[in-house]
């Protein structure tokens, strides 16, 4: 999982919350990063029909969804991320030892076990939810 994602996230949280167009300045400010990096992200948003874009004086983002039927785990497959990833991988297949020649297919095993319990949490967590918990103000917030 990426930085993305959580700005992701949390765009989508803020549009739903916002209602309208907004500006890629103003989600920006609110997600605590440049206006470049929100239209990157939500560029993808749009592709997936997550957003919509308005272009303009006017124009901006909007969530078109139901909050109440958006997952988590949309927004993780609009941007095409793995919860669990690695680019090195330990051992070697054509090393004369057990365990340096099956690490990776083991590890590999686990990451993809971590991956898909992972997605199934996702697609238990809704815009709504997100939402309900923000909205609880300094109440006992329930971990993600």
């Amino acid at each position: 999982m990426t930085a993305e994602y959580l700005v992701a996230v949390h765009a989508i949280v803020y549009l739903n919350h916002r209602g309208g167009y907004v500006s890629s300045e103003e989600l920006a400010e609110n997600v605590c990063t440049n206006p470049a990096r929100v239209r990157k992200v939500l560029s993808r948003l749009e592709k997936a029909g997550l957003v919509e874009v308005k272009n303009g004086y006017l124009g901006g983002y909007h969530f078109p969804g139901d909050p109440k039927s958006v997952t988590l785990l949309d927004i993780l497959d609009a941007l095409d991320e793995t919860l669990v990833a690695t680019k090195w991988r330990s051992g070697s297949l054509d090393m004369d030892c057990q365990i340096a020649s099956g690490m990776a297919g083991v590890m590999d095993g686990v990451l993809a076990e971590v991956n898909e319990s992972g997605r199934r949490t996702l697609a238990g967590i809704t815009i709504e939810t997100i939402y309900d918990r923000l909205s609880l103000k300094g109440a006992n917030h329930e971990k993600i």
